[in-house]
C-alpha cells in the first residue's frame, strides 16, 4: 500500500520545498524560507538532506551577509517527486475502497 513513498520526500517540509521547486526553475532560498514559514536552519537542514540525495542542487553567490543561494530539482529529483505524488495518489485513490 505503501510502496513508491520516500521517505526522504514524505517529512513535510520536504514535501513543501519539492513542491516549489517542481513549479519553478530554481527558487532563492528567501523565497523557499518564506513560502514554508520555516526558520533559516530548518530549511537549510532540509535543503541539505535533499542535496545529498541528489534530488535537488544549489548555487551560491558570495559569503555572509550579501550571498544568496538558489536552489533547483535535479532530474533524478524530478524523478522521484513524481513517483511520490503517484504513490500518493494511489494512496489516496484506494481510500474507503473497501467501505
Amino acid at each position: 500500500m505503501i510502496d513508491g513513498l520516500d521517505p526522504l520526500i514524505h517529512i513535510p517540509k520536504r514535501l513543501a520545498a519539492m513542491a516549489v521547486l517542481a513549479n519553478a526553475p530554481s527558487v532563492s532560498f528567501r523565497f523557499l524560507k518564506d513560502q514554508l514559514q520555516i526558520s533559516e536552519s530548518d530549511l537549510s537542514k532540509q535543503m541539505s538532506v535533499l542535496e545529498s540525495a541528489g534530488y535537488i542542487s544549489s548555487t551560491k553567490v558570495g559569503h555572509g551577509r550579501g550571498g544568496s543561494t538558489t536552489y533547483r530539482m535535479t532530474r533524478a529529483g524530478q524523478v522521484a517527486y513524481e513517483a511520490h505524488c503517484a504513490a500518493l495518489r494511489a494512496l489516496i485513490g484506494g481510500a474507503g475502497a473497501g467501505d
